[in-house]
């Protein structure tokens, strides 16, 4: 038995091509992009200047979207400076107002309820006064208090010392007093 043939034979794939010649393609060759219409070095300035100028209707188009965010922020600003100037005015009213039922609070009431709103408005206007005063112990203070306080702070301490020495005298005769019956 002898044995099988399984040799394959080798086909050259260029040699196939040649032999076969060429090939009809249905897209443009590499010869028909290299020779292909281009335009002059003149119209290529031309064309990088409209590019910089940009469309004229994308000009108008953004002017006007400029203009009218102005427009907006001008309006919300106004809004908002008068709605501080109101806010200040309310402000003002309300302190007036307060004032007043404050006067007429301290003197005989003549209806249960003025006195009940006029005395929850005291209760707001002192927890006010304290968080203003908490406000202003925070903030630094000017020279002539803080001098004149450090005088006062001084005097109390000599003060106090001065009593602590007339205490502690009197403690030492009292001890000594003692001391010569004892023996």
């Amino acid at each position: 038995m002898g044995k099988r043939d399984n040799r394959v034979a080798y086909m050259n794939p260029i040699a196939m091509a040649r032999s076969r010649g060429p090939i009809q393609s249905s897209g443009p060759t590499i010869q028909d992009y290299l020779n292909r219409p281009r335009p002059t070095w003149e119209e290529v300035k031309e064309q990088l200047e409209k590019k910089k100028k940009g469309s004229k209707a994308l000009a108008e188009f953004e002017e006007k979207m400029n203009e009218n965010w102005k427009k907006e922020l001008e309006k919300h600003r106004e809004k908002l400076l008068s709605g501080s100037e109101s806010s200040s005015k309310k402000r003002q009213r309300k302190k007036k107002e307060k004032k007043k039922s404050g006067r007429y609070s301290s003197s005989s009431s003549s209806s249960s309820d003025s006195s009940s709103s006029s005395s929850g408005s005291e209760d707001e206007d002192k927890k006010q006064g304290k968080r203003k005063k908490k406000k202003k112990n925070r903030s630094h203070k000017s020279s002539e208090s803080s001098i004149s306080e450090t005088e006062s702070d001084s005097k109390e301490k000599t003060k106090k010392k001065k009593k602590h020495k007339k205490h502690s005298k009197k403690k030492k005769k009292k001890a000594a007093s003692s001391s010569p019956d004892s023996p």
